[in-house]
């Protein structure tokens, strides 16, 4: 069945009766799609691999207000009848029901999809990139707020887009985080202003080991773009992106680099945050948006998110000092970049987030004489780069997880004189936190004062802890009861 004039013509105000939906994943997002499918009148089944109490609680909640729910029977087969599916990140598309919904004709939509369609009036100020996502779309949110606008951080993070935009007061703007995982199923999403900050291999797993696929679910997000198309002018290939995208006539690319910023861009001009994008005399003068003391944590690469958020905050017509004033209410999330401990003139920072190789690299890059705590669960990633351009920095590594077998390979190839701690990866039946405490013991014998031990493992975290905050946590403990008693 193909999608129908009807469906593609239903948004927020109109019934959906009669129209029957299959939502899979009982996830965050899953849940918010079928609430809200089910809100509109539709007809839904929802079909969660899974099961638990949690996952429970929500099929409950769903089945009083009609719903279908279907949980912990792997395989579902794509029930008859059905108009559209919405899917949740998490499922791949080589799922056996999502390729018999592509095969039926059936529409496949993501929740940020179906989110896009039951829109109001609100403007999309959208951003993707392998790394600094998050911290991006909340510095974001920060200068919208400061410029009075009533706004919600929405998508990969805070609140998911389809129970943002059923909200019955509808946001002045919304700045939406977008994983490759939910531009891959975006369709008609026309945000106002784009961005991708970085690109790296990462999630290959999910992408069969395409690095091909996954950049090209990156750059859908400038498809449709009507305004202004935001690229890192230090990374080219985010510039390519743009210059192959297909965008609303008269939208603009406008980049933001750790230099001077050259015409239509925004950049540093010693310590100044300078933009010679959205000036009207952009020729011969820049606004200040604010300086390098407004940014904490100061690495380069934070900075490079700063001028991002800035980018898209200026296509929305925030004044320059609610950019600035927005950096300075701004406060990181924890487990990125965070100090945990000044020790004996050693520095012990939890940057657990770093969960990708290109992550850690722009870790260790913002200091001078690392030991690196690195390992866990790779995803299909690569290390050979990371090691070779980060080898100068490092003066040790303890190794941890499931495959910091995969990182040793590389220091031996690209850093072989540098020592090599191997703490284990919980095989002998040694929790995460025990692991833990024998890598940071690793550490303090390693380092020496003027060093920064650097938890920026490069891998996720869940061969040993249910996330990376977890992973954070249990290094900042050990930190704590070592070095503090």
């Amino acid at each position: 069945m193909s999608a129908s004039p009807r469906l593609d013509a239903l948004g927020r105000a109109d019934s959906w009766s009669g129209v029957r939906a299959v939502v899979t994943g009982l996830g965050v997002s899953g849940f918010a799609a079928a609430d809200a499918l089910v809100h509109l009148g539709a007809t839904v089944t929802i079909v969660e691999e899974n099961q638990g109490p949690a996952l429970e609680e929500k099929a409950t909640l769903l089945e009083v207000l009609g719903a279908d729910v279907r949980l912990g029977a792997p395989g579902h087969a794509l029930p008859p009848g059905v108009d559209v599916v919405v899917t949740s990140p998490a499922w791949r598309p080589s799922n056996p029901l999502l390729v018999a919904a592509h095969g039926r004709g059936v529409p496949v939509w993501g929740e940020v999809e179906l989110a896009w369609r039951l829109r109001g009036q609100a403007p999309w100020l959208c951003l993707t990139g392998t790394n600094g996502k998050t911290t991006t779309v909340q510095m974001l949110g920060s200068m919208l707020t400061a410029a009075g606008l009533r706004c919600a951080v929405v998508g990969n993070v805070g609140l998911p887009a389809t129970e943002a935009v059923m909200e019955p007061q509808e946001y002045d703007v919304l700045a939406v985080e977008l994983s490759s995982f939910q531009l891959h199923w975006a369709q008609t999403l026309s945000p106002r202003a784009s961005a991708v900050l970085n690109l790296a291999p990462d999630h290959l797993d999910w992408y069969g080991g395409s690095e091909r696929a996954y950049a090209a679910d990156k750059a859908r997000i400038y498809e449709r773009t009507q305004l202004a198309c935001v690229y890192n002018a230090d990374e080219p290939v985010t510039e390519q992106m743009v210059v192959e995208a297909e965008v609303v006539e008269g939208a603009r690319a406008i980049g933001f680099t750790l230099a001077v910023p050259q015409v239509g861009m925004l950049g540093l001009v010693d310590d100044v945050l300078a933009d010679r994008a959205f000036v009207a005399e952009r020729a011969t003068s820049a606004a200040e948006l604010g300086t390098l003391s407004d940014i904490s944590p100061g690495a380069p690469h934070n900075v490079s998110n700063a001028l991002a958020a800035a980018a898209l905050a200026r296509a929305q017509g925030v004044p320059p000092v609610a950019v600035r004033d927005g950096l300075r209410a701004f406060r990181p999330d924890a487990h990125r970049i965070a100090t945990v401990l000044t020790h004996r003139g050693v520095q012990w920072i939890d940057d657990s987030k770093a969960t990708n190789p290109h992550a850690a690299l722009a870790s260790l890059r913002s200091y001078d004489s690392v030991v690196w705590l690195a390992g866990g669960l790779a995803k299909g990633a690569d290390f050979d780069e990371l090691v070779r351009l980060g080898a100068d920095r490092l003066r040790a590594v303890v190794l941890l997880g499931a495959d910091r077998h995969l990182v040793e390979q590389a220091l031996r190839r690209h850093a072989p004189d540098v020592p090599r701690h191997d703490v284990g990866g919980g095989e002998t039946g040694q929790s995460g936190d025990q692991v833990m405490d024998r890598a940071v013991g690793a550490a303090v014998a390693a380092a020496r004062s003027g060093d920064t031990v650097l938890l920026a493992p490069g891998c996720a975290s869940h061969d040993l802890f249910d996330g990376y905050g977890a992973r954070g946590d249990s290094f900042a403990a050990a930190v704590h009861r070592q070095l503090r008693g």
